[in-house]
């Protein structure tokens, strides 16, 4: 199946609002946002389904004018089912000036046998906030399917203004690649990777925060990472899909906290 998503977001008068939204199946976006009148726009991507099929090959063009603000948010994990050609998936986004993204989607769980290729491409302008994450899960542990998928490679590029700045090569071969070795998971099944982007953040003071929060999990281990420009790049290795889920987000409410008070005293 070959499905492609099309998504506009614009600012109005320091509200953002849909100004588009092409979809076909399996796609569908709902507007879940609450206070209509207010930032950031909220947007579920459902689909109707079960997960990614062979031959499968996802188109996604997210779109953010000037100051607009979205938090796009995804309706359950994502499967990869058993493949003989394997499935691949396209993701550009663009953001104009001052525009925010946060997408923080489900974790992907690759069935056995498996073969999943995505490329996500972020084209910001200046002064813009980029809050994304992924989760890559060891597969379906409990029906001994940990680590049976043939290839899970996921690309994602950050540019500014044009200029390639963050590149996250993940590529996951277990046949080939023994995942437990010394510089691989070394024993952990489950890992988190997050790219938090603001010209305007104070990112010493969220990466102690973000350092505070992680050492109180157990059972994972992290890094924190400067990116080349006024960023963050983290890395988490855990054992459980919804503890590492749960910590993705609870780092972005971190983030969103140590924004808006930047706001506030600008």
């Amino acid at each position: 199946m070959k499905a492609k998503l099309h998504i506009q977001v614009a600012d109005r008068a320091g509200c953002s609002y849909l100004k588009k939204a092409f979809f076909s199946t399996p796609f569908k976006v709902a507007n879940i946002t609450e206070d209509k009148g207010g930032n950031p726009l909220r947007l579920m991507l459902m689909s109707s389904s079960p997960g990614i099929l062979d031959g499968d090959h996802y188109d996604m063009k997210i779109e953010l004018g000037s100051n607009a603000a979205l938090q796009l948010h995804t309706q359950a994990y994502q499967r990869l089912f058993n493949m003989k050609r394997g499935a691949s998936q396209q993701l550009e986004v663009r953001l104009e000036n001052g525009a925010s993204l946060v997408y923080l989607p489900h974790p992907s769980v690759p069935h056995e046998q498996s073969a999943f290729v995505s490329r996500n491409n972020f084209y910001l302008g200046n002064n813009c906030r980029l809050v994304f994450g992924e989760i890559l899960t060891c597969g379906r542990k409990l029906n001994g399917e940990a680590f049976l998928f043939s290839k899970y490679h996921s690309i994602s590029q950050v540019f500014i203004n044009n200029k390639l700045v963050i590149k996250e090569n993940l590529l996951m071969q277990p046949a080939e690649i023994d995942v437990y070795e010394l510089g691989q998971l070394e024993g952990y099944s489950h890992q988190t990777s997050m790219i938090f982007l603001d010209e305007a953040g104070n990112m010493p003071e969220l990466k102690v925060a973000l350092l505070e929060l992680l050492a109180e999990q157990k059972d994972i281990e992290y890094g924190i990472t400067a990116a080349p420009i006024n960023g963050l790049l983290v890395r988490v290795l855990g054992y459980g899909a919804e503890q590492l889920f749960k910590l993705m987000n609870d780092m972005n409410e971190i983030i969103a906290e140590g924004c808006s008070r930047v706001e506030l005293e600008c």
